[in-house]
Parts: C-alpha cells; structure tokens; sequence
C-alpha cells in the first residue's frame, strides 16, 4: 500500500527578514542568558549551528521598536509573539513590545515551544545524534553554570574540533521513498529489458532462423516445378429404348460414380505403377539436379514413390459441375504434359473396364433368358399335343358341335315323322301299310336320337369327356401363346444385350488438354516463406502457452 508524503505547514514570513525573526534556541526557563555558551541556529538551508554570544548580539540587541516595526512582520507572527510572551509571565504593552521584551530576554518570539525540551543528557545525546534524530541537536551539561536556576535546561558547550549537527545529506520521508520508489522502477526496467531480450533471442532462434532457413531453400535451393492442368468429364451414351434410364443422361448425376471411381484410380498405386511402366515416372524424379528435398532416392521403395506421385499429382472431382480436374507437376513442362496424356488415357480405358463388365453380364443374362424361354415353349407345345392325342380327337368342340346339330336334325325328323303319322291314323280308312312305315320311321328316330344322347352325355359329363379334354387343350394353347411371346422377348433383349456390348457405353471428354507451361508455377517462395513463419509462430506459440500453464499449475 502507498502512502502519499505529508508535508508539513511552515510559518510564512519575508525573506529579508527571516534570519533576523529567528534568534538562537534558548530554554523557556532562562530569565538571561550566561556568557560563554554557545547557542544553536538554524540557517537558511535548515542546518543547525553553534552560535557564539557576539554572533547572536546583533539581532538581541535589537530591541528599539521601530526598528522591529521596519522589519515588516506579519499580523501571525505578532499575535505569537504576544502568546510566547503571556506565557513566560511578560506584560508587554503591544505586539512590537512583546517582540522586543522577548528578544531582550533572548526566547526566539515566534515559537511556540523551544527544542530545547527534548535535548537528553550528553550520552543519549550522542546516540541519538548518529541515528539522525532532530531532537537530540544539543546536550545539556550535568553541571549548571553559575546563575541558573536548577533544572534550567542550557545548549552544552561543543568541544573544540567536535560537532554533532545533523547531516546534510538526511532526506526528507518524501524524499527517500521517492528514491526508494525509483530504484524499484529502474530494476522493474531492468528486469524487463532483461526478459525482452530472452524473449527476443527465444523469438530469432525458434521462429526468425527456421524461417530464414525455409526462405532460403525456397528461393535458392528448391528446383522449379512446371505444372500442366487438364480437365475432362465422363458423358454416358444416349439410349432411347428407356425413357426413365435417359431422364439423368445428360446431367452429372448419370455419371458421379463413374468419375468418382476413375479420380480414385488415378490417385492409386495401380497408376502410378503404371505411369512408371509407360512413362518412366521413377527415372524422371531420380534426376541429380532435383533438390535433396524433391529428389527420388535410387533405391526407393513403392511407398516412397507412391508419397512423391501423391506429392506432385493433385486430381479433384467438382459433383456440381461434373468435371475432373487434374494438375500435375514435373521437373519439365514436355514430361508434365507427358503424364497428364498418359493419365488422360487410363482414366478413358479404366472407364470403358467399368461398364465393360456390366454390358458382358447383360449379354450373358440374356443368352440365359432365351434358353429358358425356348425351353418352356417347348414342354408347352408337347404337352398340348399329348392332350390332343389322348382325346383322338382334334378338335373336342367341333365334335360337340357336331353332335349337337345331328340331335337337333333328328329331332326335327321325328317330330315330322310323328306329325305324318298322327296324320294318317286320322283318317277313317287309314292306309295300313303307310301307317306301319310311319311308325317304323318314328322308331328308327327315336333310337338314333337316344344314341346321339348318350354321345352327347358322355362327351360333357366325366373325366374323359370331351368338355374336360377341350378345357385342357384350350389351357394348353393358352400357355403355348404365352412361351411364344416370352421367347420372342428373349430374343429382342438378346439382341438389344450384343448392341450394346458391340457399342460403347461411357464417353470422356477432354474439355481442357493438357499443354506445356513456359514459367514455373512452384514453389512460391514468397508464400511458402510467409506460412512457414506462421507455422513456427504458432508452434513457438503453442509451447509457450503450455510451458506458462505448467508453470503456474506446478508453482500453485
């Protein structure tokens, strides 16, 4: 907690005039003061000093009244000189009378108390006096002089080439705590510059060297990269035979799994396995004058290959667009664009081997379809000749029909033939011989009208009855229509399956073609250089904040 300094209130008087208001320090007791004692004074700088009695004459004899009237005093310092004047038992007649009855008595006029009452004897005085206590300015004899009162407390006699006075280099409270407050300042700098200057070379050795060695290898020691960008897109075959299949043809959404499987495949070990067989993808970053960093080593492995392909081969698919793009960075332009081509060129064979597959499986499905379909029609067929075998009979209903118009005929017949006869045994003499054959004629009727009945019912009753076998013929028929129609289905699916295989199912298009670039594109120093500094600021960062948290955890 900070004090702030009190200063004290001091009596205001003129500057002309001070050292003349201050006599020497007398005890309030002493009626007179006894020659050959020294009295004591402050000056001007506050310093305390021995006065001799002629020193001090002048101003004691100073007790004319106008000439204390000339001394310009002030209307305090009047009333305090009256004051100090009651108080020693004195009647002055004014204010300028009290002052002159003092100093003639030699009591300064213008204090309310002399110093001269805390003075302690000589031993304590001296002890006091090297600690730098004001009180303690002057020691009083063991001996009285002569004419003094008992107990009369008078300045002591200095010895000579001896002085107890108090030092002038003693500061004030104010003082020495403002000293005291700038030595902490300064070792609060101190400590600070001390601290900025760790941090400072923490700051260069962790953050500014690596950076500088990364801006070095950037701009002097990396080997230029040519980069060659491609686009192309995966268009499907128009087929009109399906309204639902040719809805999403011409959007990417007929072919976002076909060109997500190829962006897979060009980002595989398959590729570059590849690409190195083709195109010589291992032998082109083995070269000498590679950077270390960049450089293939001669006895790489696969994996490491495949990490320098992954490094220099950047492929993206957009879904929303349905292009793939494709950049690729190589030592030279003409090989870049080498390997972009050759690139280009599996991702169009990897895509006819998608859809390959799927046309083979269809022709194959369709081979099996007509088999089966040739099949059925052909147990359909046998069965219905079977049916038509077992009846002996051809055609059942025909023979039905037939039945049915031979009773209807012998029906009419016999109806006639009894009608003749009804009319002949009407007459009155009746023709015997013609009656008999009427008769004979409606006999014969009738009995081939009960056999064409029982045809008829056994043809339309029981389970070998005609009715049955044409009900089954007509089933059979049916179900030979039916495999008749299926094989024909058979055979255009067939036939549509081996268009399609003959045909080809997947396009891709290079909208961008791959071209051979003049400048180098990599690396960007200038940005390379800025993310390295970023990238160790916030690893410097990083660690610094966890080491301050241990800290603080450890020290609580």
């Amino acid at each position: 907690m900070t004090m702030k300094p009190k200063a004290k209130k001091f009596r205001i008087r003129r500057p002309d005039t001070a050292a003349a208001a201050r006599p020497e320090e007398v005890p309030e007791a002493a009626p007179a003061k006894p020659e050959g004692l020294p009295r004591f004074a402050k000056t001007a700088s506050g310093e305390a000093k021995a006065q001799t009695p002629s020193d001090a004459a002048p101003k004691s004899g100073t007790t004319d009244i106008e000439a204390i009237r000339s001394e310009g005093l002030t209307g305090r310092q009047l009333r305090l000189a009256r004051r100090v004047a009651q108080k020693h038992g004195l009647e002055p007649a004014s204010d300028y009378d009290a002052v002159r009855l003092l100093r003639a008595r030699g009591i300064d006029p213008f204090r309310r108390s002399t110093m001269l009452e805390l003075v302690v004897p000589e031993t304590a005085a001296g002890d006091a006096g090297q600690g730098g206590g004001t009180a303690a300015q002057a020691a009083v004899p063991a001996v009285q002089p002569d004419g003094c009162k008992p107990g009369t407390q008078l300045p002591q006699t200095v010895p000579a080439g001896k002085t107890n006075l108090p030092s002038t280099q003693t500061a004030s409270p104010a003082e020495r705590r403002a000293a005291e407050i700038m030595k902490i300042q300064q070792e609060l700098a101190k400590r600070r510059r001390k601290k900025m200057a760790l941090l400072l070379t923490r700051l260069a050795f962790f953050v500014l060297l690596p950076t500088l060695i990364a801006g070095y290898y950037f701009y002097v020691v990396a080997t230029p990269m040519y980069a060659t960008k491609s686009e192309f897109l995966i268009l499907k075959a128009e087929n009109s035979a399906s309204s639902m299949g040719s809805l999403f043809s011409g959007t990417q959404f007929a072919t976002n799994q076909d060109a997500i499987a190829v962006q897979s495949y060009l980002m595989s070990k398959d590729a570059m396995l590849r690409l190195d067989r083709d195109e010589g993808f291992r032998s082109h970053y083995q070269q000498e004058w590679i950077d270390p960093i960049q450089r293939l080593d001669e006895d790489a492995s696969t994996e490491d290959a495949f990490a320098v392909y992954e490094r220099n081969i950047d492929i993206g698919y957009d879904p929303t667009e349905g292009v793939v793009k494709m950049e690729i960075q190589a030592a030279d332009p003409e090989t870049a664009a080498r390997f972009s081509r050759a690139l280009i060129g599996y991702a169009e064979d990897r895509v006819d081997n998608l859809s390959l597959r799927k046309r083979s499986n269809a022709v194959t499905d369709a081979e099996v379809g007509l088999e089966e379909a040739q099949a059925e029609r052909q147990d359909a067929q046998e069965k219905l000749v079977r049916l038509q075998q077992q009846g002996s009979v051809i055609d059942p209903e025909g023979r039905i029909a037939a039945l049915r118009t031979q009773i209807s005929n012998i029906e009419v017949q016999l109806q006639e033939k009894r009608l003749t006869l009804q009319a002949l045994l009407d007459n009155a003499r009746p023709n015997s011989s013609r009656v008999e054959g009427a008769r004979g004629d409606v006999r014969r009727l009738e009995a081939l009208l009960e056999d064409l009945n029982a045809q008829m019912n056994t043809a339309t009753t029981g389970e070998d009855s005609l009715a049955e076998k044409a009900v089954q013929i007509q089933l059979a028929q049916a179900d030979l229509a039916t495999r008749d129609l299926m094989l024909q289905t058979a055979l255009e699916r067939l036939e549509q399956a081996r268009r399609d295989a003959d045909s080809q199912a997947r396009y891709l298009t290079t909208s961008v073609e791959p071209v051979a670039s003049e400048d180098p594109s990599y690396p960007r120093s200038f940005e390379n250089t800025i993310l390295a500094f970023l990238i160790f600021s916030g690893i410097y960062l990083m660690i610094s904040l966890t080491a301050s948290i241990l800290r603080e955890q450890v020290s609580s």
